[in-house]
C-alpha cells in the first residue's frame, strides 16, 4: 500500500490555533506540538500530553474532501491511530464541532486525572 508523503513541520492551522486558545482558557497543562510518538515511523500527533500518554488530533478538511476523508488519507489515519493505541496512547480526534470550551475542558480534566500520582492504597 502506498504511503502518504512525510510533511514538513508547518504553521498551525486555524483549527489548531483555536484548539490551543481553548486549551489555555481551560487551564490545560503544557502540550508538545507535532509530537513524533512512534519510534519506527515519522507519524506525528498535532498535540501530545506526554505524562498522560494522550495524543490530540485536530481533523480538518472534512467539508472540502480534505486529506482525512479521502480513501488513502483515511486508511493512513486508521493505521496511525491503531499503532498509537497499541503503544499505550489515548487518542482524541476532534473536528471543528468539538472545538468548544466544554469539550476541550473535558480533555483537560482527563489528562490531569491520568497524570496525577495515585492516591494511598
Amino acid at each position: 500500500m502506498p504511503r502518504l508523503r512525510f510533511r514538513a513541520k508547518r504553521s498551525p492551522s486555524r483549527l489548531e490555533a483555536r484548539f490551543a486558545f481553548l486549551w489555555r482558557a481551560a487551564n490545560g497543562p503544557a502540550l508538545e506540538k507535532e509530537f513524533v510518538f512512534h519510534p519506527g515511523r515519522r507519524w506525528r500527533a498535532d498535540f501530545a500530553h506526554i505524562p498522560s500518554r494522550t495524543l490530540i488530533e485536530i481533523e480538518g478538511g472534512i467539508w472540502i474532501q480534505g486529506r482525512h476523508n479521502r480513501a488513502e488519507g483515511f486508511l493512513a489515519d486508521i493505521e496511525k491511530y491503531f499503532e498509537a493505541a497499541l503503544a499505550g496512547w489515548t487518542v482524541f480526534r476532534l473536528s471543528e464541532r468539538q472545538l468548544t470550551l466544554e469539550s476541550v475542558g473535558r480533555i483537560v480534566r482527563f489528562v490531569k486525572s491520568e497524570s496525577s500520582p495515585p492516591g494511598p492504597s
